[in-house]
């Protein structure tokens, strides 16, 4: 893991094409823009895990083929509610 400290409007390049930049941090929380291609996912660790662990539980609950979780995109993701 690298660990880098950031001021406001400071940024992160990833590759040539990923930037992260510090937009503000108040009362313990960090703001965070992040701009990169459309073909890259980009989801807050919670998300992506609940995402990942319905998936494999739709999987055991069914008869098909495992399927590779790698591949996974999932779009326009604006609420997702304790069970649904």
């Amino acid at each position: 893991m690298l660990i880098l400290t950031r001021k406001i409007d400071e940024e992160i390049n990833i590759d040539s094409n990923i930037i992260i930049k510090v937009l503000s941090i108040s009362e313990g929380q960090v703001k965070l823009g992040i701009t990169a291609p459309d073909n890259i996912a980009i989801f807050r660790g919670e998300i992506y895990s609940k995402v990942k662990q319905e998936t494999i539980e739709a999987f055991k609950n069914s008869n098909n083929k495992p399927m590779d979780l790698s591949k996974l995109k999932i779009n326009n993701i604006r609420k997702l509610k304790d069970g649904h």
